[in-house]
């Protein structure tokens, strides 16, 4: 049985004196215990809509979503706080993700707080995270505003494990990062993924990235999943034009980022 299956998944939001807006239409996923798969595709493709249909911040209008055996569709009440204790999510916007009047320290122990930790207890779980994410544990002192875009999708990443999750979902999470801390970023989900076991679903527009990191993709295209399978036979032999215009930008990039001959 996978991990996460989801079925037939439809994601509309409404519109006021217009049709309903389809974001996504009859999306599958499936994907096993510490698994990788990468959701890939241009803006707007829906595949954000897919996550948040996922964890229920977007209302599934049809479709199911199975998550450890018990159906999470839509949850609300206790079954979305079960939900939260099996999946964590990592944003696009670092500092947004955080409230910026709250130190990167103490939004990363609250979850622990909140689940009745006790003080000494979660400041020494979170140094070690903090530590295990490559922060110097001084920095949970600074505030979100006071360190980079790169440290703090990594101390994002350090409250999303705190929870201890089974799936961890990057939705977009390195988009808004230079190269050098997009790379990181893998880097560090890749490894927390081998120590743990944990699955991973990530969301990007850069095949390349996805491939850095997943076992499979799922290639996104107006609203539906167009073409998967494993990352580097998807990338080598594209057969839908969404995927094959995704793996000549993926290629272009990286010949934009090659060293120039003579230097």
């Amino acid at each position: 049985m996978p991990l996460l299956d989801v079925r037939g998944l439809t994601v509309a939001y409404d519109r006021p004196g217009a049709a309903p807006f389809v974001a996504a239409r009859g999306v599958s996923l499936a994907l096993a215990a510490g698994e990788a798969l990468g959701v890939v595709g241009e803006s707007g493709c829906g595949k954000s809509s897919v996550m948040r249909g996922i964890v229920g911040m977007a209302r599934v209008s049809a479709g199911t979503v199975t998550l450890a055996g018990a159906d999470v569709t839509n949850a609300r009440g206790r079954r979305a706080r079960d939900l939260y204790r099996v999946v964590q999510m990592v944003f696009q916007s670092p500092q947004g993700s955080f409230d910026p009047r709250r130190t990167l320290g103490f939004s990363v122990q609250e979850g622990l707080r909140n689940a009745g930790v006790p003080r000494g207890e979660a400041r020494r779980r979170v140094e070690a995270l903090f530590a295990r994410c490559g922060l110097d544990p001084e920095l949970m002192g600074r505030y979100p505003s006071e360190v980079s875009g790169g440290q703090c999708q990594r101390a994002a990443i350090a409250r999303a494990l705190a929870a201890r999750p089974r799936l961890l979902i990057c939705d977009e999470a390195t988009s808004a990062l230079d190269t050098l801390a997009q790379a990181q970023v893998v880097r560090l989900v890749s490894d927390v993924r081998d120590e743990t076991g944990m699955a991973v679903l990530f969301v990007c527009h850069d095949l390349a990235l996805a491939q850095g990191l997943c076992d499979r993709v799922a290639v996104m295209h107006a609203g539906e999943v167009v073409e998967s399978g494993p990352a580097r036979e998807v990338i080598a032999h594209p057969r839908h034009e969404a995927t094959r215009l995704l793996v000549r930008s993926a290629r272009a990039l990286s010949l934009d980022a090659s060293p120039t001959p003579g230097r």
